[in-house]
C-alpha cells in the first residue's frame, strides 16, 4: 500500500434499509481497493434519510460487518439524517438561481410517461397550492461522463431524463441532491459504485455545476445478478451477508470483478485478501458490463 494522499478521497455511502448483500460488497470492496491502491482516504457514510424504510440496527449491522470484511473506513460515519440544513441550504441557493419550482404531478402520471418528465409544472402559470416536490431545472444540452471502467456515457437531460426531484412531496431530500452535496463537504475525488448508478451521474454532474461544486471522477462496476437478470437488492429479495463467512465472501467478490486472486487465498483472513486486492488492484481487468449473473448462493 502506498503512503496516504490527501488528493485521492473515495467513500462508500449504503442505505441502512436492510442487511448488505453481496452486491453491496462488491461496491464497497472495489471502491476501498480502488482507493487505497492509490494511497488514498476512504470514508463511509449513510444514507439515512429515508427513516420509515429503516429497520432498528441496520445502520449499526452493517458497519460491525465492514469490519468484519477488513473494510477499515477514516474518520467519523457521516449521517445524513444529521445534513438536513446543509440540503435546505443547497435548494436555497438553487432556487435563488431560478432553477427549481414546485410540483404536484403524481408518480403515476410520471410512469405513466415512460419515467421522462415531461417538465409539466415548469410551465404552469398558476403555483400548486396543496404538497409539493421541487425539481430541478435541467439544462437543454448533452451531459458527457467519461467513467474510467465504462468508458464514455452520454446523456441529454432534458430529453433522456426531464426535470428531477429535489425534495419529495413528503418532505424528504432525495438522493440526487443530498450526495452531491455530501460528496462536496467531504472533498470526494473518486467514486466508484455500481452500473445502475451510471445513469444518475449525468444529473449529478449538473447538480454541480448548478452549485460551482468539483466533479469528482467516477468509475461504475458491473452489479451482479440473480438469474431473472434483476441487480441484487433488499427488493428483490438478495440474501444478506453472514458474518461468519468473510474470507469467502471476499474471493468471490474478487472473482466477480477479474482480479484474478490466486486459488490459496480463498481461505485466508479478510485483512490478508483486502492487503493482497490491494497492492494487486487492476482497474482495467473490471468487466465494461452493466450486469453480471452470480450463483444462486447470494440471490
Amino acid at each position: 500500500m502506498t503512503a496516504a494522499s490527501d488528493h485521492i478521497i473515495g467513500r462508500f455511502a449504503p442505505s441502512p434499509s436492510g442487511a448488505l448483500h453481496f452486491g453491496s460488497l462488491l461496491a464497497a470492496l472495489a471502491s476501498f481497493v480502488d482507493c487505497r491502491a492509490r494511497g488514498g482516504r476512504w470514508l463511509l457514510r449513510m444514507e439515512d434519510l429515508d427513516p420509515a424504510r429503516e429497520p432498528p440496527g441496520a445502520a449499526d449491522q452493517i458497519l460491525h460487518l465492514l469490519e468484519d470484511l477488513a473494510l477499515t473506513w477514516d474518520g467519523p460515519v457521516l449521517y445524513q439524517s444529521q445534513r438536513l440544513e446543509a440540503y435546505e441550504a443547497a435548494l436555497a441557493e438553487l432556487a435563488d438561481q431560478g432553477r427549481t419550482y414546485p410540483c404536484d404531478c403524481s408518480r403515476q402520471r410520471v410512469r405513466a410517461l415512460g419515467g421522462v418528465y415531461d417538465n409539466h409544472c415548469r410551465h404552469r402559470l398558476s403555483t400548486p397550492t396543496g404538497s409539493s416536490a421541487i425539481r430541478f431545472k435541467v439544462p437543454d444540452q448533452m451531459i458527457t461522463v467519461h467513467d474510467r471502467i465504462q468508458g464514455e456515457y452520454r446523456q441529454h437531460l432534458r430529453r433522456d431524463c426531464g426535470d428531477f426531484v429535489l425534495r419529495r412531496r413528503d418532505g424528504l431530500i432525495a438522493y440526487q441532491l443530498a450526495v452531491v452535496v455530501d460528496d462536496q463537504w467531504q472533498g470526494v475525488t473518486d467514486i466508484l459504485r455500481g452500473h445502475d448508478l451510471l445513469d444518475s451521474t449525468p444529473r449529478q454532474l449538473a447538480l454541480q455545476q448548478a452549485l460551482g461544486y468539483r466533479q469528482p471522477e467516477y468509475a461504475h462496476i458491473p452489479v451482479a445478478a440473480n438469474h431473472r437478470g434483476q441487480k441484487l437488492s433488499k427488493q428483490h429479495f438478495a440474501r444478506p451477508l453472514q458474518r461468519n463467512s468473510a474470507s469467502d465472501y471476499l474471493y468471490q467478490a474478487l472473482n466477480f470483478l477479474c482480479q484474478q486472486p490466486p486459488v490459496g487465498l480463498r481461505r485466508a483472513p479478510p485483512a490478508e485478501q483486502v492487503a493482497w486486492a490491494t497492492a494487486h488492484w487492476d482497474i482495467q481487468r473490471v468487466p465494461k458490463l452493466a450486469t453480471i449473473p452470480v450463483n444462486s448462493s447470494f440471490s
